[in-house]
């Protein structure tokens, strides 16, 4: 046994004492760089800040005294206008018919994530996955000790022939997984929805080898059109599909609020693990006072605001890439997808495009196979204005060129 370390006069060796495997510390946050192309933010001028004000000093001079309890005279799971806003609007939009006790206000849907897998995985539980996927899943089921098996996807979202040979090679492993986990519109980070056979022959593939759905429908209303497919819990019906969703892409991503969608019996064992005291109180209130006015004319107006900004951005990738980048047109959401030539390690590329002000999300961060999403990398449109994103795109490619020789020359064009 080695003696303990000799003390230094005013310090405390507190590392010592924390917890084996951890993930990976935290790096001070300095601000953002110059051309930030990486997370979840959306256009500052979309934000409805008016509106917001408005709501906020309506729903504190009526509901204010609410404030002096937790769960505002409306329970554990949340403030009931915003739960039974969220009961109509997935009844007209996704086909799901539910009661706001079967709906559960979180911090996020992150914290949805948290919760559903806490209450269904223990670590070596299987569950499977399109194997390009959101990183913030897959870090959270690899933290739960999850087997994840990866499926792949096309532009008609997870493909149906494979998910049924992964599960049949499950099932002749004596192995059932606890959950097929989905974004089936506007996936994260390839924007493709799920067809409607093949929503139909998930649903039947899930009853046939006895597993539920974990649906994630975060960015379901930013199809460029607004249409969008039945969910596949209104599908379904019943326990079988859990459902989140967010308003984080919707209204603003710092409002933290998303929402749970489960029958009764599943969400009072989910109910029981959120012990955070209630999310955001005021948050919530503000919401559901300016939602259940105004928020399908400021999605609409979101929607056209998104495919003005990726159109740009697919010209200064197609002017700064040209041919060694290919992608497909988004149908939708707030990230373009983008492949390279093999030769290029995206994980390379963003670290020293960082040292060059531009931040990027490479893709093996976003894929179950981590060596095959090296040439790919994701970029978020919906925060930089036109410039920041022309500029930043026209920089990396500089990165790109100098480090691996992609593209050829200057402005993507090829000897």
């Amino acid at each position: 046994m080695s003696p303990p370390r000799e003390a230094v006069p005013g310090s405390f060796d507190v590392e010592s004492l924390l917890r084996a495997e951890l993930p990976p510390a935290a790096v001070r946050w300095t601000g953002f760089p110059e051309f930030n192309l990486v997370g979840g933010h959306n256009d500052a001028a979309s934000v409805p800040v008016d509106g917001l004000i408005e709501a906020a000093t309506s729903v504190l001079q009526r509901e204010g005294p609410t404030l002096s309890t937790y769960g505002l005279a409306s329970g554990p799971l949340g403030y009931l206008p915003l739960r039974e806003f969220i009961v109509r609007k997935l009844e007209r939009d996704a086909g799901i018919r539910c009661t706001p006790d079967e709906v559960l206000i979180t911090s996020g849907s992150l914290q949805g994530l948290d919760l559903v897998n806490d209450v269904f995985l223990a670590p070596g539980d299987t569950v499977v996955v399109e194997d390009m996927n959101y990183a913030g899943s897959l870090s959270r089921l690899k933290r739960c000790g999850a087997n994840i098996v990866g499926v792949p996807l096309d532009a008609g979202g997870m493909r149906m022939d494979a998910l049924d040979a992964a599960l049949a090679d499950l099932a002749r492993r004596g192995i059932r997984p606890k959950f097929i986990y989905t974004i089936p519109t506007v996936q994260n980070p390839t924007a493709t929805v799920m067809s409607m056979e093949r929503r139909v022959r998930l649903l039947e593939l899930a009853e046939r080898y006895g597993t539920a759905i974990f649906e994630d429908e975060c960015y379901a209303d930013l199809t460029w059109d607004g249409a969008r497919p039945p969910a596949l819990r209104g599908m379904a019906g019943g326990d079988r599909v859990v459902h989140i969703g967010s308003f984080s892409k919707t209204i603003a991503p710092a409002l933290r609020i998303g929402y749970l969608v489960a029958s009764w019996p599943l969400m009072s064992h989910i109910l029981a693990l959120k012990t955070d005291g209630g999310t955001g109180a005021l948050d919530q209130m503000v919401l559901a006072e300016y939602c259940a006015t105004h928020f399908d004319s400021h999605v609409m107006a979101l929607r056209a605001t998104l495919r003005r900004k990726v159109e740009v951005l697919m010209a200064a990738v197609r002017d700064s890439f040209g041919a060694s980048a290919t992608f497909s047109d988004p149908t939708g959401g707030i990230f373009l997808w983008i492949a390279l030539p093999k030769p290029v390690d995206t994980t390379r590329l963003a670290q020293v495009a960082l040292q060059a002000g531009v931040a990027i999300n490479p893709g093996a961060e976003w894929m179950t196979d981590g060596a095959t999403g090296r040439s790919w990398f994701r970029v978020c449109f919906a925060h930089p204005d036109e410039a920041t994103m022309r500029n930043g795109v026209a920089r990396l490619a500089e990165v790109c060129r100098r480090e691996f020789g992609v593209p050829a020359v200057a402005g993507g064009t090829h000897r």
